[in-house]
This record gives C-alpha cells, structure tokens and sequence, in this order.
C-alpha cells in the first residue's frame, strides 16, 4: 500500500454528507447567508457538549494521542483539549494548540481563488490551459479545463498522491520537500484520461494547479497571498502556510509508524506551503475563517453562493463540503482533512452561528498497512458523526 494511501481522497463520498474575526468590507455586497436561527437553549449547549465529550472519550480510549475541539453557537462556546502534545514529554494538549489541518487548506485556497474571480482577473469558466505554462509543456490536459472544474475536482486531473513518489517509504515521502511545480510534474507521470474530464473525482492536484494560478495572477508566492487574503484581515495569528515551526511548543505532534520505528510526523515537510493541504492553524482559527466566510465577509455574495453550490450529485462545491442540516433543512458546510499521522474536521451552520472543529492526534500507526487504512476510515467516519449530531443536538 502507498504510504499516502490515506493522503489519497478517492472515497470522495466521505467528504460530504453521505459519509466525512474581524468584520471586512465585502468585495461586491453586503453580508449574505440565511438569516441566523434561534439560539439554543442553555439545556441544548449542555446536552451537546455532553455528547462530544463522550464520544471523545471514545477516541481517546482507543488510543489517540490527542483531540482538541472547539464547539460554538451564538452565545457561547466549548474548546477543549484531550490527550498529550507530544509523546517524549507528556506536555497535557491545550485548547489553543495548532496542528496541520490538511485538506481544510483547500476552502481557504478556494476563497482566494474567488477573490481573483471578483476582481476580474480571472473567470470562473476560463480555461486555465493557456494562463499555466505548466498546462501547455507538462500536464497536457485532454482539453480545456476551467477554474470551476479545478475547484470542484470534476477536471478529471489524476492525484499525485497516486504517484511512484508517494509510494516510498512513509519516513522518506513525509521528509521530503514538493513543490507545486514538481507536485504537477509528478501528476503529469499519470494518464489524464478525456472521460474522466467533467466527473467528481476528488485530486490533490487540482489544488496544485489553483495555488500556481492564484501565484501566477497574483505574482506572488501563495503562502502570503493566504496572509494577505485571510489570516491577517481575519485575525488568524495562529495560522500560516508556509512557516514550519515543528519545535514550537504549542504544536500537536503527530507520529506513524514506519519499519517499527514511531516516526514523529509533525508539519510534514511534504506539505509545508503546499495550497492541497499545508495550513497550520487551531480549533480556534479555523472556525473563525468558516464563520467569516459563510457570513460573508471574504466574498461578493455571487462567489459565495457559487461555492456552496452542489456539484450534480456530490455534496461538494467550490472548496466547500456540504453535510446535511437537520436543524434548517439545508446544509451545513466545511471540510475534512487528513495527513501523516492526524484527521480533522470543520462544520458550520449556514449562517455561521453553529460551529465545530475537532482535530485528532491518531495512535501511531503502521502507515504501510492496509488495516490502518480501514481504521482510519472508521475514525473518519466516527468523527464526522460525533460533529454531525452534537451541531443537532443545538437545535433540539
């Protein structure tokens, strides 16, 4: 098995429904967004924080080395933190601690790419093949492909976690720096088939190309066009792209287990200043920006509304997964998100009132393995319920 077989997001279901601050001038408009709910009652909060704190329970009984989460709703908030930083010195994890949020990388891509759209530097039905030289000399793709079709992986793009580099040695893979230029190389090195142009196929490198676009318009490198966009404007302190700070102390250390050796996977170099899944951020952070967002404060009502569109079938739109409300009848939007050795999930309500994001430290495991890869589903699956039914749980 790949040593990025659980990078790989081929189960695309699991990142939808079916399974997985600061106030800005907004480009455009006004604040849009389905107007707020009631406000769950002090019962509601109580009975919601009692459920999360027993399923992580669950969680850390079966090993995690850590869970870190932060529930809110209009008037009030949970954050609370399980297990240990690191596993050499037992430091107790905190609340505030920041981890890799993997996947949950692309919303924040997807807003910049948006914020080029309203600003008309470039279309969201453009094809990007004569924009990316990187399209005409190394990945010749089958046709035009579009910004849309890149944002909602329906480009038919292969992955380049299904690449010969990734399947070396998880220790080697993990340590070793790509950037997009050699991420999209890599991808080149696998057959882009036409009838896969227009399908849902979830692609890592899709994202690759989005962050050598966004530097490309943006002449800049993507890491601080993610500062200039978002984390400074919304006050994300502890959020960053492309600044590894593995020794820090307030960092979740992540570990896997590689020729029977626990590896310390923390801030893989693999990912740092990657645009498919390098962002290091908190609980905390990270329900900000889904806040902002889905109250909209980073973008014209028009992009917004385009990002949360469904794409045919699939509960996933422009960067955004869509999960089902039970308290509105719609959906609630975030993402998932998985690296070496940590899973992650954001869910907010449309109005962004109701709110969870939860990370988790896995136990070490043998990243080679294929029953790893089936525990890891089951952890994903597990996590995405337990945010699922406490955000239920507000409005009951």
């Amino acid at each position: 098995m790949s040593a990025l077989a659980v990078w790989r997001r081929r189960r695309s279901h699991r990142l939808g429904a079916t399974a997985f601050s600061a106030a800005l001038v907004v480009a455009g408009g006004g604040c849009v967004g389905d107007p707020p709910g009631p406000a769950p009652s002090t019962a509601s909060a109580q009975a919601a924080t009692e459920l999360l704190e027993s399923r992580i329970q669950h969680f850390m009984d079966g090993g995690a080395t850590s869970v870190v989460v932060q529930l809110r709703w209009p008037d009030g908030e949970s954050s609370k933190a399980y297990g240990v930083r690191n596993l050499d010195t037992k430091d107790p994890a905190k609340p505030q601690d920041r981890v890799s949020v993997a996947s949950i990388t692309k919303s924040m891509v997807a807003v910049s790419v948006l914020k080029l759209v309203d600003q008309g530097l470039v279309g969201i039905e453009d094809p990007v093949n004569n924009v990316l030289e990187s399209f005409r000399t190394t990945l010749r793709p089958p046709g035009p492909i579009t910004v849309r079709q890149l944002l909602n992986h329906t480009s038919g793009m292969p992955d380049v976690a299904d690449s010969e580099f990734a399947a070396g040695p998880p220790k080697q893979v993990a340590n070793t720096p790509l950037n997009i230029q050699r991420g999209l190389e890599l991808t080149a090195t696998l057959p882009w088939e036409p009838k896969n142009v227009g399908r849902f196929a979830y692609s890592n490198s899709n994202y690759l190309a989005l962050g050598q676009l966004i530097e490309k318009l943006r002449e800049r490198p993507i890491a601080d066009v993610l500062k200039e966009d978002i984390f400074g404007p919304l006050g994300l302190t502890h959020t960053s792209l492309s600044e590894p700070d593995r020794a820090a102390p307030n960092n979740i250390h992540a570990y896997i287990i590689d020729g029977g050796e626990r590896i310390d996977v923390t801030q893989p170099e693999v990912f740092v200043g990657s645009p498919q899944g390098g962002v290091v951020s908190t609980a905390q952070d990270v329900n900000t920006f889904y806040r902002e967002l889905l109250r909209g404060h980073l973008l014209s009502p028009a992009s917004l509304e385009e990002m949360k569109k469904k794409t045919g079938s699939t509960d996933y739109g422009l960067g955004l997964a869509l999960f089902p409300d039970t308290c509105s009848g719609g959906f609630r939007y975030g993402h998932a998100g998985l690296t070496f050795g940590s899973i992650s999930i954001s869910i907010t309500s449309a109005d962004g009132g109701n709110q969870i994001t939860m990370t988790m430290a896995l136990p070490p495991l043998p990243w080679q393995d294929a029953a790893t890869a089936r525990r890891i589903d089951l952890l994903q699956t597990q996590m995405q319920s337990a945010a699922q039914e406490t955000l239920d749980r507000l409005c009951q």
